[in-house]
């Protein structure tokens, strides 16, 4: 392609030869780990396999980078421009990204970047028509989350494309083109407010139709290289919504009909973020399956049969994409002792290739023993245990359950820098992955269906009783938990109330029935497929999971933080049980944080957080009483 840049001149305009010194540990610090920890968070794949677009931190701070994929030598990834979600135009040749809340176009080989939006609106998921032309993006500017289209070169007003697309609170997908620009895909509740469907748009009339009718869409989809299907992670309507543990739907775009592939495994999303690909010649779909804590790539015949791995890489991946013919994926991965990082794999198979080197390395970081334990009704529970660095079998420690977020999901073997730290404080600490998580198959992930927070909570009583008959723990044991994780540590002390000296509780429900009228929609999705319908509908089932019923039972001290902006775990949970701790009388100490939803974007109050936890602990679980 004419004025197309070499490889060498690319490298020359953007690599400073860099000292291959190999940099020093960082210390385990609450404050290094929330504002020093570097690595990468997406990344993106040309279309000819070239380049690789990553939002990262490193060395020049937070941006975007750009990495050959097939290096000469091992050149460092060069920082690119500031923004983050780079998607690659079809020509390979420049990227749309967003930056300050807008849209810009960046050309490779150049640091100018372009600015295609430029208003007060918020804009996210851009995708390239197959021309290159135009831009589709989501806004809530409507509203609701609906498709834009803008002109990439020269940029124009945008055009709103779909009508109600979306619930506003409610932004996980991104937009799908079809192969020959004429179409776009997307999931949509239209239909049904409780119902994630996949609906197609024509782009020039605004013309849409329900493609999908009977599955839960838990990606986004895909089309087929010959645009005839579409493959989408889902599950059946008529099923729980066994988030993480999905079945691959191929939707035949002109019959309307819908199938999930046979096949002898599942298909992993993990909180939505991951999607299936298609070979070049359609025969294959690619995807990433968790298993007992770690990912690897698999591929299927697309017409369904038998699974095949791919990798055995392990680790936890947080971005996955592939190069439209399907011959090349990226994965941003850590493992325990490494932090995120691109691996490139081949379709060929063989190993992948470490592509870059953001983080640093820690002190103290040791990979965690994946160990089984049995819990109250015989099944055992698959936990990872961490050491004190200093560790001797000949003195005894405090320890510590960790439980894990998102409820259906799991604990992943990836780099778990908070678990590290309290170990490296001289905590035995074991992160279980409780039952109606994924990871152990159907089976086990159905045994919480109506008992949200119940059995799950014996599972994190049993850890307690493990940890207490190690011969090398002082008898002292806490639960602490984020999320989902915080939802458990409150369920645990209140229905084991005595397993536990301490617990901490971070932005979780305590009363799923009252956070049923008050959350956003993701997170009422969640309560009403694990309750099997409402409150008035289920009643007797929200009062298997209702800790705060239950709060009269707690014995052990209680630290409970919550963020006040919180619509995933409304912050209205944490002043209900902060009110009823107090006419109990309980033992607690409380804060919380201004303007922070339920992930955190202050790492300042992260670090408070954390800060307080481990004062917290060490007061109850180590002062001699």
């Amino acid at each position: 392609m004419k004025g197309w840049p070499s490889a060498r001149g690319v490298l020359a305009l953007f690599i400073a030869a860099l000292g291959a010194q190999e940099p020093s540990p960082l210390p385990l610090t609450w404050e290094n780990i929330f504002l020093e920890n570097r690595g990468a968070y997406d990344a993106a794949i040309s279309p000819n396999g070239r380049w690789v677009a990553v939002t990262a931190t490193g060395a020049r701070g937070r941006g975007i980078y750009l990495i050959p994929a097939n290096p000469e030598g091992s050149p460092e990834a060069t920082f690119w421009v500031a923004g983050s979600s780079p998607r690659w135009s079809p020509d390979s040749g420049r990227i749309v990204f967003l930056h300050a809340n807008d849209l810009w176009i960046a050309e490779v080989g150049s640091q100018r970047p372009q600015r295609i939006t430029s208003d007060s609106e918020d804009e996210r998921a851009p995708a390239f028509a197959p021309d290159g032309k135009t831009i589709a993006f989501y806004s809530s500017r409507s509203g609701y989350q609906d498709i834009w289209l803008v002109e990439a070169i020269p940029a124009g007003s945008p055009r709103r494309l779909t009508r109600e697309a979306m619930a506003e609170d409610d932004p996980r997908f991104a937009p799908a083109w079809s192969p020959d620009g004429r179409h776009i895909a997307f999931v949509s509740n239209k239909s049904h407010y409780w119902d994630d469907d996949i609906w197609v748009v024509e782009v020039n009339t605004g013309e849409t139709r329900q493609l999908s009718h009977g599955l839960m869409a838990t990606s986004t989809p895909v089309w087929s290289p010959d645009g005839r299907k579409l493959a989408v992670l889902g599950t059946s309507k008529n099923e729980f919504w066994y988030e993480d543990l999905s079945y691959i739907y191929v939707l035949d775009a002109v019959a309307g009909t819908e199938r999930p592939l046979k096949m002898q495994i599942y298909a992993t999303d993990w909180l939505m973020n991951h999607r299936p690909f298609w070979s070049g010649d359609g025969t294959q779909i690619y995807f990433l399956y968790q298993q007992r804590g770690e990912f690897d790539l698999w591929a299927v015949p697309s017409a369904g049969g038998v699974a095949t791995r791919i990798t055995n890489m392990g680790g936890a991946v947080r971005s996955f994409d592939a190069t439209p013919a399907g011959d090349a994926f990226v994965v941003v991965r850590s493992t325990p002792t490494r932090g995120a990082e691109v691996d490139y794999i081949s379709s060929r198979g063989g190993l992948s290739r470490q592509l870059s080197r953001f983080s640093r390395p820690w002190t103290n970081v040791r990979e965690p023993a994946e160990i089984s334990y049995r819990s109250y009704d015989g099944l055992y529970i698959q936990g990872f245990l961490y050491l004190p660095s200093d560790f001797s079998p000949e003195q005894t420690y405090p320890a510590l359950v960790n439980v894990h977020g998102g409820g259906t999901n799991s604990y992943l073997n990836g780099l778990n820098l908070i678990e590290q730290h309290l170990a490296a404080k001289g905590y035995i600490v074991l992160a279980i992955n409780y039952r109606g998580g994924s990871g152990f198959g159907r089976e086990f992930q159905e045994l919480s269906i109506n008992d949200w927070a119940n059995g799950q909570a014996l599972d994190a009583a049993a850890a307690a009783d493990f940890l207490r008959s190690l011969p090398y723990c002082n008898g002292k044991v806490g639960i602490y938990g984020y999320s989902y994780g915080g939802i458990m540590t409150m369920a645990a002390i209140t229905r084991a109330p005595e397993k536990f000296d301490a617990a901490v509780s971070m932005a979780g429900i305590y009363d799923f029935g009252d956070a049923y009228r008050t959350a956003d929609r993701l997170g009422r999705v969640f309560i009403r497929a694990g309750h099997g319908g409402s409150p008035e509908e289920r009643p007797e089932i929200y009062a298997i999971s209702n800790s705060l019923a239950r709060i009269a039972r707690i014995r052990s001290p209680l630290l409970i933080m919550h963020g006040e902006a919180d619509v995933r775990a409304p912050f209205r949970q944490f002043r209900l049980a902060i009110e009823l701790l107090r006419q109990h009388g309980k033992v607690f100490e409380s804060k919380s944080y201004p303007d922070e939803p339920h992930g955190f974007r202050n790492p300042q109050n992260s670090i408070d957080m954390y800060q307080r936890l481990e004062a917290f602990f060490a007061q109850h679980l180590k002062a001699s009483r």
